[in-house]
C-alpha cells in the first residue's frame, strides 16, 4: 500500500542504526528515501503523514555519498584512450565494475594521444546518470596533449602538441568536439595557453594545471584566467622549492582571486606520493584535497602487460611503468583502496576522507548540489541518488566491495557505506 498517495505512490525506504555523513558530520539519525530522493522526515511526518514502508537496519554502518573518480584511465582489461568501435561498450563495463568500489560517478580520461583517437573515441560516450547498469558518465577528462616535454611522465612525447596562434581553435582541431568534456588538462606555461584557459573556463569546462614545468606566478595567471584543479598534486610538476613552490605553491597562495578555490588531485596509492607529502599537502589546504585513482587498464588484473593509449606497460607488484623503464604510469588501484590509505596516510578523520572522494570532487566540477551530498529540504530533488546496499562486518579490516546485486530501485545520485573501522 503506498505511504502517502497525496504526494507519491512510490513506497518509502527508512534506513535506521547508521551515521549519515552530512554537513561535514557523522550524524546519527535515520534516512529517508522514495524514488531516489532523500526526505525531510519533519516534512513527511508533519506535512505528508507518511511513514517507512520498508526498514533497513544498517547495524552502525555509515552511509556516505558515493566517490566521484574524475582521473581513471580504465580498468579491467579496458583502455579508454585506445579507439575501437566499442568505447562506449567498454566504458559500460568498467563503469558496472567500478560500483563494486564505491565509484558511482567518474570522468573517463584519456592520455596524450593522436587527433585520430579523439576523434574515434569521444563521440561514442555521453554524459549520463548512473544506475544498477553502472556509474554515472561526468563527462571526459583529456589530460594532454597540450602538456611539457620536460614532465611528459609516460606520456608518448611525439604526440605532444603546442598551442599555434589560433589557440583555442588549435585545441578544437586536435579534439575535434568538446561535446561532453568535463576537464582538460594541460600546462600553463605553453605559450598561448592563458587564453585558452579563459575560453576553456567560459564553456564551463573545468581547467586543470598539470604535466607541467610552470612556475608559481604562471600557475596563479592560469587560476587568474578561471583555471581550478592541479593534476595529481606533485606528480609531473616541478618539485617544491622555497623561492619559487611552483604550481604546488597554489595551495597555499594569495594571488587566488577572493571568492575561488584550487582543488587539486592526489593518488593515495601507496605508490605515488609519500606518506609525508600526503599530510603537507592535507594541512595546507584540506577543503581542496580530491581523490583520484589515475586507474589504467590493469586496475583489477594480475601483473603483465598491457595499454595505456600508446604506450606498453608493465605491472610489477603494485606498481605501473611504461616497459622497460622506471617511469610511473598510473596506478592500479581503487578508490576504496585510496580512501582507506589516505585516512592512513593523513591521519584524518573518517568524514574528511569520505569527503575527498565524494564531496570534493562533485564542488570542484560544480555539481554539489545534486552529487556528493546526503541534503534534504526545500531542495531536495537535487540529491537524488543511486542506492546501493551493503552489510560488512563491523570491524571489517579491509574496504568490503559493496553489493551492486542487492540495488533498491531507487533513481538517480549516489550513496555506499561501510561498517566502522573499515576506512
Amino acid at each position: 500500500m503506498p505511504s502517502n498517495k497525496s504526494v507519491s505512490d512510490a513506497p518509502i525506504t527508512q534506513f535506521i542504526n547508521c551515521r549519515i555523513l552530512r554537513d561535514n558530520e557523522l550524524q546519527r539519525e535515520d534516512l529517508w528515501v522514495r524514488e531516489g530522493r532523500i526526505l525531510d522526515p519533519e516534512k513527511l511526518f508533519f506535512d505528508e503523514q507518511g511513514y517507512a514502508d520498508k526498514r533497513v537496519d544498517c547495524e552502525g554502518s555509515i552511509i556516505a555519498p558515493g566517490f566521484i573518480d574524475v582521473q581513471i584511465n580504465g580498468g579491467y582489461g579496458i583502455d579508454f584512450s585506445q579507439a575501437s568501435e566499442d568505447v562506449s561498450d567498454g566504458v559500460s563495463f568498467v563503469a558496472k565494475k567500478i560500483l563494486e568500489h564505491g565509484v558511482t560517478s567518474f570522468c573517463p580520461t584519456l592520455v596524450t594521444s593522436p587527433p585520430e583517437v579523439y576523434h574515434k573515441v569521444l563521440p561514442q560516450v555521453k554524459v549520463h546518470d548512473g544506475g544498477p547498469h553502472g556509474a554515472g558518465v561526468l563527462g571526459f577528462h583529456l589530460e594532454g596533449p597540450f602538456i611539457s616535454a620536460e614532465k611528459k611522465g609516460a606520456h608518448p612525447e611525439k604526440y605532444l602538441r603546442t598551442f599555434k596562434s589560433g589557440g583555442l581553435e588549435h585545441l578544437m582541431e586536435v579534439y575535434g568536439s568538446l561535446d561532453d568534456v568535463a576537464i582538460v588538462t594541460l600546462a600553463p606555461e605553453l605559450p598561448g595557453s592563458q587564453s585558452v584557459v579563459r575560453e576553456l573556463s567560459q564553456r564551463g569546462i573545468t581547467v586543470s594545471l598539470g604535466h607541467s614545468a610552470a612556475d608559481l606566478s604562471q600557475a596563479e595567471e592560469a587560476v587568474q584566467q578561471g583555471a581550478s584543479f592541479i593534476t595529481h598534486l606533485f606528480n609531473a610538476m616541478l618539485p617544491f622549492h622555497h623561492r619559487d613552490p611552483g604550481i604546488v605553491g597554489l595551495l597555499t597562495s594569495d594571488g587566488i582571486p577572493a571568492g575561488r578555490a584550487v582543488y587539486y588531485g592526489m593518488i593515495a596509492d601507496g605508490i605515488h606520493t609519500n606518506p609525508a607529502a600526503l599530510r603537507i599537502a592535507h594541512r595546507a589546504h584540506p577543503s581542496g584535497l580530491v581523490l583520484v585513482t589515475d586507474a589504467i587498464t590493469a586496475m583489477g588484473l594480475p601483473p603483465g602487460r598491457h595499454t595505456l593509449g600508446q604506450q606498453v606497460i608493465e605491472i610489477q607488484g603494485l606498481h605501473a611503468y611504461v616497459a622497460g623503464t622506471k617511469t610511473l604510469s598510473g596506478s592500479i588501484a581503487t578508490m576504496d583502496m585510496c580512501v582507506r590509505h589516505f585516512k592512513q596516510a593523513s591521519g584524518c578523520s573518517v568524514q574528511e576522507a569520505l569527503e575527498a572522494a565524494s564531496l570534493h570532487p562533485a564542488q570542484l566540477l560544480g555539481i554539489s548540489p545534486k552529487k556528493g551530498k546526503l541534503d534534504y529540504g526545500s531542495d531536495a530533488g537535487q540529491s537524488r541518488l543511486h542506492l546501493y546496499f551493503c552489510l560488512p562486518a563491523v570491524r571489517a579490516a579491509v574496504v568490503p566491495p559493496l553489493c551492486p546485486q542487492r540495488f533498491l530501485g531507487c533513481s538517480f545520485g549516489l550513496f555506499s557505506w561501510w561498517g566502522e573501522g573499515a576506512v
